[in-house]
């Protein structure tokens, strides 16, 4: 229905300015992501931060200040690191959040002002239109009716009818009709400034990587928790001093990979960087990884396959004088107070000048018609989808012909027509009523121009492997012929929006499986097909630019929006494609497989590297009653093979689409690699041991008891054998993690087993590289005494590197055999 904006005019300047000085302004910052006290707070004071402290202020109670030391250096480098990529975040939000933050459209001394959302004071009067949020709360005035939806308040998807009177409150989206409405509560007492924050919120949404990670960590965490209570019992039984406890306390909690959080961490903000220069904001940190898990994708035709530009291809008369029509048609697009694409393709098309309208029905996608009565003339002309008005009029089969050789190329098919009836609809609260003895007056053959990279595009989607789904509220023919055009096949099945609301869920379910193209679909229904293919197992993601389609963007796993699209989508989006470089999107999906790669990859590291350490520790302690690893010497095992290497093999990971399940890659790789690296390091531990304590050997056997044992050693002998066997022990770790970096990547056939092959000598040149970083350690004597290593014979790492050697083609041939799984029972033997 039509307004009268000539009837308000709004507050004047000097109203306005005594009101916010009194303090009745909508002055609220926008908070766009976290507060810099936020990052610092949630990155230093974390739970294994805690623990950390208490350990090191023990420590130094205990004159370890050294160890300390190598804490402190680990902790920082996490925390340091991640507040700099957090603060970057928060800057790049921050800046695209003012680029992008709304204006309004306020009446002041009865003229349109375009101001800022801070200028807005209690009492102005605020235009609204289809696709603008309401942005205080207020209440409609003047004669127009909106409809809105209030899904983002209520979780309904119904679109609520506003008349004169009604309050309407921010955060919820005007999807038909314009109007204005009156500001009662602005700033803090309106609810904009808290949706705002809500939608802007730092969020963590886990992928299912991520998730799957997080269910591993959760494990170690209670291994750590175990094996830190048996620790505390044996230091109140005295067996275990009290500093020694410690000291194996703080490497119990480092088995706790906070390591594996910060390389996800960079991970993703290198795909964030790579992402920027595509052209798209990433809005949620892992929203790019979480890509690499799409098999399909549900696109918008309009603005996603065509350039979001339409235009009046030709008119043809039915039974009525061209000329007359023409003039008709002009005005009726010309008076619309809702305007859209079609209203401005018309009149690009039939220049021609508003008349005065008694009523109007604004187009909505949900009944897909609008109408329009003239004042001075009887009567009610309807523009709409040629199928939905045939529900009030019959039409020739010459006519039913037209239009379908019309959408068989291509084209937008809209019937308008002409009823001598004037319906009552002053109290349509729901979806209005055509009005009866409708007569055609003309079809419209509209233009969608197509974009010059959708073929292209479809094409990259279809090579990695991600099914194209186009949903549209347009006619299915003719959306499936612009897909055509685009390069999807020919065989793609259509099926409309009517057809589908017949249906009951498990036809629809399979219906959305099978079909590609969904024409006259409504909001409520793409939420729906969304929903459908999830509950099939697949992992959706929705591309959309109208606010038609927030709900199916809030239900898909990724929503993508058009920089040009409304404020409704681009709020509930995950990444935001800048400039509409719809192009891009392949390459999104490629980055997102990189970063899952990368990830995978360091986390198999650190798993071998865990495992292998806690497999060690219960092994030689249930052997020895002793602890065989310290403080500085799980560092620089840690620093050297899941320290280091990581960052570069999260920047080198290539996206490659993966084989297998990320269980049956852990499960290949991991377990042989970490069972057998235990092994080989506690037989290391175990000979360098009885080398140096010559009695220990006939106590092992039986043939000595405990008591004789300690009448033929003293403490100090064992010590300095126990630090020797350390060291020992910390060799064959580092050379077994670094040994992994070629067997991770090979680069020749001779080392493929684990993985396949990759040809990319990168990674054995890093190991190479990171070797030499551990010889300077264990021969610069200042670096060697600060991380207690104990110096050995050059013939005794030499043979150390030989037991390495044969640790690696053993791994090899169970790789190869595929002995795990088989012993599994997986595969036969």
């Amino acid at each position: 229905m039509s307004s009268t904006p000539s009837a308000l005019q709004g507050l004047s300047q000097s109203e306005v300015l005594a009101r916010r000085a009194a303090g009745q302004g909508n002055d609220i910052p926008v908070q766009t992501s976290r507060t810099y006290w936020d990052i610092l707070r949630d990155n230093l004071f974390t739970f294994i931060n805690s623990v950390y402290l208490f350990l090191s202020l023990v420590l130094i109670a205990l004159g370890r200040a050294s160890d300390v030391v190598v804490i402190a250096f680990v902790v920082l480098l996490n925390v340091v690191i991640n507040i700099i990529q957090e603060i970057r975040a928060k800057q790049k939000l921050d800046k695209i959040a003012l680029l992008t933050r709304p204006s309004a459209t306020v009446i002041r001394d009865g003229r349109s002002q375009e101001i800022d959302l801070a200028e807005i004071v209690v009492g102005d009067i605020l235009a609204i239109g289809p696709g603008d949020q309401v942005v205080v709360d207020g209440v409609m005035v003047g004669d127009g009716d909106i409809k809105v939806d209030e899904s983002l308040l209520t979780g309904e998807s119904d679109h609520i009818l506003k008349r004169p009177g009604d309050p309407v409150y921010s955060g919820s989206f005007c999807v038909s009709g314009s109007s204005y409405y009156e500001a009662e509560k602005v700033g803090a007492a309106s609810l904009s400034s808290k949706m705002t924050a809500e939608a802007r919120r730092f969020r963590k949404i886990l992928t299912p990587l991520q998730r799957r990670i997080n269910l591993i960590i959760r494990l170690l965490l209670g291994v750590a928790i175990v094996l830190g209570l048996v620790t505390f019992l044996r230091m109140l039984l005295g067996v275990t001093s009290i500093t020694a406890g410690i000291q194996n306390l703080a490497v119990l909690v480092g088995l706790v990979p906070i390591g594996l959080y910060l390389m996800i961490t960079l991970a993703y903000a290198l795909g964030a960087v790579r992402i920027a220069e595509q052209s798209a904001l990433v809005q949620q940190s892992n929203a790019v990884e979480s890509l690499s898990n799409v098999d399909v994708m549900c696109l918008d035709k309009t603005g996603t396959l065509t350039a979001n530009r339409i235009n009046l291809r030709s008119l043809e008369p039915i039974d009525t004088d061209r000329a007359a029509l023409e003039e008709r048609l002009g005005e009726y697009a010309a008076s619309a107070t809702a305007s859209n694409k079609t209203n401005d393709a018309i009149a690009a098309f039939l220049p021609r000048l508003p008349r005065s309208v008694k009523q109007e029905i604004p187009f909505s996608s949900v009944y897909k018609w609008s109408a329009i009565a003239f004042a001075d003339q009887p009567g009610v002309y309807v523009l709409g989808a040629p199928e939905v008005l045939a529900m009030a009029m019959s039409l020739s089969e010459d006519l039913l012909t037209r239009i379908q050789e019309g959408a068989d190329q291509g084209l937008r098919v809209l019937l308008f027509a002409h009823s001598p009836t004037l319906p009552d609809w002053s109290d349509a609260s729901d979806t209005p009523v055509l009005p009866p003895d409708l007569s055609p007056l003309a079809l419209l053959f509209f233009g969608d121009e197509l974009r010059s990279d959708a073929e292209k595009t479809l094409a990259e989607f279809r090579q990695a492997g991600i099914q194209v789904k186009v949903i549209s509220g347009d006619n299915p023919v003719t959306v499936a012929a612009l897909a055509k055009q685009a390069g999807l096949s020919e065989d793609i099945i259509a099926v409309s929006g009517q057809d589908l609301a017949e249906m009951d869920d498990a036809a629809f379910t399979q219906t959305a499986e099978e079909s590609t193209i969904f024409g006259r679909i409504t909001p409520e229904q793409k939420a729906r097909l969304v929903q459908s293919l999830q509950s099939r197992g697949h992992y959706v993601a929705m591309m959309g630019d109208g606010v038609n389609d927030v709900l199916s963007l809030k239900q898909s796993n990724v929503g993508v929006a058009m920089e040009s699209g409304s404020q409704a989508t681009r709020s509930v989006a995950d990444i935001v494609l800048l400039n509409d470089t719809f192009s891009a999107l392949p390459k999104i999906f490629t980055e997102g497989r990189r970063i899952r790669n990368g990830v995978v990859d360091i986390s198999k590291l650190f798993m071998v590297r865990i495992f292998s350490f806690i497999l060690a520790i219960v092994a030689i302690g249930m052997i020895t009653l002793s602890f065989p690893f310290s403080i500085k010497a799980s560092t620089i095992v840690t620093f050297l093979t899941v320290g280091l290497p990581p960052f570069f093999v999260t920047l080198w990971a290539r996206p490659t689409r993966p084989k297998v399940s990320l269980w049956e890659s852990f499960r290949h790789f991991v377990v042989p690699a970490a069972l057998t690296l235990s092994l080989a390091s506690i037989l290391v531990y175990l000979y360098f041991l009885a080398e140096n304590v010559g009695p220990l050997m006939d106590w092992l056997s039986g043939a000595i008891s405990l008591e004789e044992l300690a009448q033929q050693i003293n403490r100090a002998q064992i010590s300095q054998a126990q630090q020797i066997a350390e060291s020992a022990m910390v060799t064959m770790q580092v050379l077994g993690g670094l040994l992994l970096l070629p067997f991770l990547k090979p680069p020749t056939p001779s080392w493929a087993g684990g993985e396949p092959l990759s040809r990319d000598w990168r990674y054995t040149i890093l190991a190479g590289l990171v070797l030499l970083i551990y010889i300077a350690i264990i021969t610069v004597p200042p670096l060697q005494r600060f991380f207690e290593l104990a110096p050995l014979e050059p013939q005794e790492y030499i043979g150390i590197g030989l037991v390495a050697i044969v640790w690696a083609l053993m791994l090899r041939f169970i790789w190869r055999r595929k002995l795990m799984e088989r012993f599994l029972g997986l595969i036969p033997f």
